[in-house]
């Protein structure tokens, strides 16, 4: 499991011009991508490293200051640019493994007791916000311990 997580001040998610997922107080946007060997403990794993990070103002965490989080599908973060010109999405899970533990994920969040807005899964989606630092880290269970 890969995120890309940003600290943003405001943030927003548009499926064919609705909002369907905001931030309306600073937090953290992330972006979240599934692999193939992706499961369950590892959907925790992930959130539980990116709830309690010290990444927010004054070295605090989101889940010090309550922060909300935006959570998205990214299966991009999944692809290869090692050959040609054309990326390669054979590192991502397919929808049907993927989306379980992007759900997984975000209800975890919750059960953590972290306000969590979305995007849509697989859809088309505009993503705006304004990264603070700015500041963006990638976390990747292949290096968490």
């Amino acid at each position: 499991m890969r995120a890309v997580v940003q600290v943003a001040s405001t943030a927003h998610v548009e499926v064919e011009g609705q909002i369907v997922g905001k931030l309306d107080s600073p937090g953290l946007v992330i972006l979240l991508g599934v692999t193939h060997d992706d499961d369950q403990a590892t959907a925790r794993k992930v959130a539980e490293k990116i709830w309690q990070l010290r990444i927010m103002e004054d070295e605090t965490s989101a889940a010090g200051n309550n922060a909300p989080l935006l959570v998205i599908s990214q299966f991009t973060l999944y692809g290869s640019v090692r050959k040609g010109r054309r990326p390669s999405w054979s590192d991502a899970a397919p929808g049907p493994v993927s989306e379980p533990l992007y759900d997984h994920f975000v209800d975890y969040l919750r059960e953590l007791g972290a306000h969590v807005e979305t995007g849509v899964f697989g859809a088309m989606m505009d993503v705006s916000l304004t990264n603070t630092g700015p500041f963006t880290m990638i976390v990747d269970s292949a290096d968490l311990a």
